[in-house]
């Protein structure tokens, strides 16, 4: 069982949990201006983890075949025979049950919200089935995150703060995903699956990629100036545009060879340096 669990646990890459959880504690610390007690803190990360490892463990259940077809992913635990479809389901329920009773813990409206999140989690594993907007459906996916931490602290949704928060980091999910996508095109058409790489060829969705990603940055200039932050916070958005330019340049539509760092190593630092810098904004100037 131990090992299973393990297993499972590096078959949804835990620690991609990187990628959306600063997003929820920068969400949690906005609408406390300052720090929230330990115990919404807790609850939050509890929430977080839960949701993401019931939306990665159900994606790996529905795409088992597809992604025994395709020869990156062949290794994977499912199509490998490394664990089996009915453990996975276990895995999936019990993390719907800890997202679940995290939301309880923490105030009646995050509860009431929790079906629709956790719905449009697992709902995103179809979505590539039948439309190339799956990629703004995994951007709504992780978004969820910011708004529903502002949600968890205040016990209520009363500014525009979380909105706009939750858009870049949609616009910002959607573009990194277009560009993983990328390597799978070919795959993809074989298959009947649809991206934004498949219905428009690579070179067409790099640049829709760069635009989801400058509609992100001025998404973040807005909350930047509603918020009153200052220049801490300025200098995260500066690093966060010089990380997304980078991020682009290493992927060209002829050489996909340094996707992995695009995707993995660049958009990891753009979560963690916004919360840093935001966060040490609203405490160390208010």
């Amino acid at each position: 069982m131990l090992k299973d669990l393990k297993t499972t646990l590096e078959m949804i890459k835990i620690e991609h949990t990187l990628f959306a959880l600063p997003f929820a504690l920068l969400g949690a610390v906005l609408a406390a201006r300052g720090l929230p007690s330990g115990r919404v803190l807790f609850w939050i990360l509890i929430a977080m983890v839960g949701a993401r490892s019931a939306a990665m463990a159900f994606n790996r259940l529905v795409d088992r075949k597809f992604d025994a077809a395709n020869p990156r992913t062949a290794t994977r635990a499912i199509p490998a025979g490394l664990l089996s479809v009915q453990f996975v389901t276990l895995f999936v329920v019990a993390s719907s049950a800890l997202f679940f009773l995290a939301a309880a813990m923490l105030n009646r409206l995050t509860l009431w919200l929790a079906p629709i999140a956790l719905g449009s989690v697992l709902f995103y594993s179809y979505t590539k089935r039948f439309s190339p907007l799956c990629h703004l459906v995994l951007g709504w996916c992780l978004s969820i995150a910011p708004t529903g931490a502002w949600v968890a602290v205040r016990g209520t949704l009363d500014s525009p703060v979380p909105l706009l928060l939750s858009l870049a980091v949609m616009l910002w999910t959607a573009g990194f995903d277009i560009l993983y996508a990328c390597q799978d095109k070919d795959f993809d058409q074989q298959q009947g699956l649809r991206s934004v790489p498949q219905s428009l060829g690579i070179a067409n969705a790099l640049l829709v990629s760069r635009l989801l990603h400058l509609f992100m940055f001025a998404a973040l200039l807005w909350v930047f100036v509603i918020t009153g932050l200052h220049w801490i916070g300025f200098v995260g958005l500066l690093a966060t545009a010089a990380l997304l330019v980078y991020q682009h340049s290493l992927v060209k539509a002829n050489d996909l060879s340094r996707l992995d760092m695009a995707f993995f190593t660049t958009n990891a630092y753009v979560s963690i340096i916004l919360f840093v810098t935001i966060a040490a904004d609203v405490f160390l100037l208010g």
